[in-house]
């Protein structure tokens, strides 16, 4: 295997993208093939942590405009991603994986608490991490989670995976065949064109940390692509 072009990523996986073509819950083939992946990576010496998300199983944007508390939604919606790291934890560990589940919500039985320097360790032993939980806080994205472990760890890229996309356009292509598709963004482009990559919260630290992004569709093959330094999606870097 050649040369990755990165280090230490974050790759940010959507719920959405776990459920595949289902629309909802967990498709197995998908975690299998993220693991399959994320092995061939592991043994070449990436260091990988991965922020998932729980749109899948729950989506607290929804229940909110429905009349539910936002915080009580934002809370079931972190809760949501702990379910999601622990199947991806147990498709990692069968295909020989060491993985280790950080939450930030605290919950002894199923995850490790998040503490910085211990999943620091983890990844210099060679075991991925996957972060749950969210930043344990309410009013904050699966988005700025991602954002935010990876100035933590020093990550060099983030690779936001998607499940019905395969890049940034300028309009939803799902409803607008037409949309244009873009290879390269600076963060300040996406935030004043309002592009809904990521919210504005994750866009901005991703900035102020100097934090490349990679922005693709989870097809086979596309997170090793990504991180060998290939071409694909869209990639956001710069003010």
């Amino acid at each position: 295997m050649e040369k990755p072009a990165y280090n230490r990523v974050v790759l940010k996986l959507s719920g959405e993208a776990l459920a595949g073509e289902r629309g909802t819950g967990i498709d197995q083939k998908v975690l299998e093939n993220i693991a399959g992946e994320l092995k061939e990576l592991v043994g070449s010496g990436v260091q990988i942590a991965i922020v998932v998300g729980g749109g899948n199983i729950w989506r607290g944007a929804a229940a909110e405009q429905a009349g539910m508390d936002r915080a009580t939604a934002d809370y079931m919606g972190m809760l949501a991603t702990v379910i999601n790291a622990m199947a991806l934890q147990d498709a990692l560990e069968r295909n020989g994986v060491d993985t280790r589940v950080q939450s930030a919500l605290e919950m002894r039985q199923v995850a490790e608490p998040y503490i910085r320097r211990r999943a620091l360790r983890h990844l210099e032993k060679g075991r991925v991490v996957i972060f749950a939980g969210g930043t344990g806080n309410p009013y904050f994205s699966t988005d700025t989670t991602a954002a935010l472990r990876a100035a933590e760890i020093e990550a060099e890229v983030i690779l936001l995976a998607k499940g019905k996309v395969d890049a940034v356009y300028d309009a939803d292509p799902l409803k607008y065949p037409e949309a244009n598709r873009f290879t390269e963004l600076s963060y300040l482009e996406v935030i004043k064109r309002g592009l809904g990559v990521m919210d504005t919260t994750a866009a901005s630290l991703c900035m102020d940390n100097q934090i490349k992004l990679v922005v693709f569709g989870l097809h086979s093959g596309n997170i090793k692509r990504a991180i060998m330094g290939e071409r694909i999606g869209t990639l956001i870097k710069g003010g």
